[in-house]
């Protein structure tokens, strides 16, 4: 998506070869033009399979998702990272480690937002590790849903996540593809070919 690309490029800071930061339109600010045109790709690409449910990881997949949600008509569920005083019980629940924040979550969602006849897109922010999106693949595996796929805002190509996913024979689809980080540059997989 050549509009997110192009975002990355003047907005983005790489701090280091492993890690971009996008929070001046993504993960603190929001940009909501940005994020209506994000909703818009994914639900274009998954317009053909049905989708039910839209699943998020709080708190960066919501908006994208959620501007998905609006143009696909569906709801959007997003697990929690911590319990609440309202979230205690007949949950589904995953552990999650964030490579970023070098923490491991356990993620929840209500069974009641969930079930075994929804066909479910999930999308996050960002795929590097891959343990966020497997993590929402467990609880999904636990509901007995559908997977319909994965979409994913950027995927940093050169970690191991967008490989494992799809060698488990899911769907990824990914709007910006990060061949590498350096010397303060971003290198998008398509500039490599």
């Amino acid at each position: 998506m050549e509009r997110l690309k192009q975002k990355i490029l003047a907005e983005g800071k790489v701090l280091s070869d492993s890690v971009l930061k996008v929070d001046a339109f993504l993960n603190h600010q929001i940009d909501p033009a940005l994020m209506a045109d994000i909703g818009k790709e994914f639900a274009d690409r998954f317009a053909d399979v049905g989708i039910t449910k839209i699943l998020t990881l709080e708190s960066s997949g919501i908006a994208p998702a959620v501007m998905a949600g609006l143009i696909l008509k569906t709801p959007v569920i997003f697990a929690r990272k911590r319990k609440s005083l309202t979230l205690t019980d007949h949950l589904y629940s995953a552990k999650v480690h964030s490579f970023t924040k070098q923490e491991t979550n356990e993620i929840s969602i209500s069974q009641s937002f969930i079930h075994q006849d929804d066909t479910v897109l999930i999308i996050d922010d960002f795929l590097a590790n891959g343990q966020a999106v497997f993590g929402l693949i467990d609880i999904l595996k636990q509901v007995g849903a559908n997977i319909a796929g994965i979409g994913i805002v950027i995927e940093k190509s050169f970690q191991d996540g967008g490989k494992m996913i799809r060698n488990a024979g899911y769907r990824v689809e990914s709007l910006a593809r990060i061949a590498h980080l350096s010397e303060g540059n971003v290198t998008f997989i398509e500039e490599e070919n």
